[in-house]
């Protein structure tokens, strides 16, 4: 593995690590903007965007962009979230440098009136069928909840009124505004030729124009709210817990993810045994998702409507035994061992490295090698996790739970 960057004039970060022996290649572009940069009035215009791009530039029609992807057998896609949108693809090395050069331009789309009065229809479209999924619906109005108009609260797809009142015009202001190239990595993993996708780079991107980008950061403790919704169509109990956790750019993030695993992973875990195992719940997780300056931990749990007190109450003893005796080495062990071989697998592929890669410059501005994560999930202690139980108390939480009617139950 060799690193390198390389930064334009403009701001634009161009990062590669080289793996010659790699039999594929992966590119994607990774701009740091996402619903939390989103005002009330514009919420769902990221998630928009990312749909629009594909549309086409006004050189490229959209059956175009396809077509062009479909040659090189590349597998594409693009995601937004809270905290950025990626766009990506892994692909035959001798097909990396046309992939580039065409992200490259759809990075400049042409968001065209008549795409966008369309498109609209479809993202209205996602927002029900995500409504129709209730592990989704409950995580969404949790976070909304848990940070209780903070902006990392947004909804990622926005609503149905906020996109419905969204303009084109809007939509322009916001796309110059934040896809300027300071505010984007353009990032490689694989076997490819860096010097190549610096040219490629620097030909095509050069006169794109910096702009002066913000983010709100700070830490947020989180609401501490309980509320419940009723749903008619739902016949068991979804609750989404939410506690404090630390930012992406903490070292402890490590330790974080690892009592997240302790706590609510699929086998083995505290919910597990607890939840699962003895049948109160059909689903039970936790997990640690770290952001740009904060940090929460998000618990999922599905039960039936009569088990939701025992549920609970299983729950808050759980959290309470964790805040009295701590975690134990073997429980330690167990996570360490999974956490490695999920990090491993996954960046032996130049598509999962790609992931890690870019993710990381945005919140460091730092290359960690796969090695650099291994030392760091290996160094982490029972005390070290014990001191943050200690300090976040994943017990105290939002609570957002949705429903059949009480008295349906």
């Amino acid at each position: 593995m060799e690193f390198k960057k390389e930064k334009l004039a403009n701001g634009l970060n161009v990062i590669g690590e080289v793996n010659k022996s790699a039999k594929s290649a992966a590119v994607g572009f990774f701009v740091k903007t996402g619903s939390r940069d989103e005002t009330e009035q514009v919420n769902g215009v990221s998630h928009f965007l990312e749909h629009m791009l594909f549309k086409g530039t006004d050189k490229l029609s959209a059956l175009q962009v396809n077509e062009a992807f479909d040659r090189t057998g590349a597998q594409f896609n693009a995601g937004t979230s809270e905290e950025y949108t990626v766009y990506y693809a892994a692909v035959l090395p001798e097909y990396l440098l046309d992939v580039t050069g065409l992200w490259i331009e759809l990075m400049r789309p042409a968001l065209r009136d008549d795409d966008f009065n369309i498109e609209k229809n479809v993202i209205k479209e996602e927002i029900a069928m995500y409504k129709d999924m209730p592990s989704f619906d409950v995580t969404d109005q949790c976070r909304s909840l848990h940070f209780d108009g903070h902006p990392c609260g947004n909804s990622v797809l926005g609503s149905e009124e906020s996109i419905d009142n969204l303009t084109s015009e809007q939509m322009r202001g916001y796309f110059t505004r934040r896809y300027a190239p300071n505010n984007m990595v353009l990032a490689c993993a694989g076997n490819f030729d860096w010097e190549q996708i610096c040219s490629v780079a620097a030909n095509s991107c050069s006169e794109w124009r910096q702009q002066g980008v913000e983010r709100k950061l700070e830490h947020y403790d989180g609401s501490k709210k309980k509320k419940r919704a009723e749903k008619s169509n739902l016949s068991r109990e979804h609750i989404c817990l939410m506690s404090s956790g630390l930012s992406a750019q903490d070292p402890r993030r490590f330790a974080a993810s690892l009592l997240g695993v302790i706590v609510g992973d699929d086998v083995g875990s505290r919910f597990f045994w607890e939840l699962v195992d003895k049948a109160l719940a059909e689903a039970a997780s936790m997990q640690f998702g770290p952001m740009d300056g904060t940090g929460a931990f998000y618990s999922y749990i599905r039960c039936s409507a009569g088990n939701v007190t025992k549920v609970l109450d299983t729950v808050s003893g759980i959290f309470q035994s964790l805040s009295q005796d701590g975690i134990t080495e073997d429980e330690l062990r167990k996570a360490k061992n999974k956490v490695l071989s999920a990090l491993v697998i996954k960046n032996e592929l130049p598509m999962g490295r790609l992931g890690d890669l870019g993710s990381n410059w945005l919140y460091l501005e730092k290359y960690r090698t796969v090695e650099d994560d291994i030392s760091a999930v290996k160094a982490v202690t029972v005390d070290d996790v014990n001191v943050l139980i200690e300090q976040f108390k994943p017990g105290d939480f939002t609570q957002l739970s949705i429903g059949p009617a009480e008295n349906n139950g």
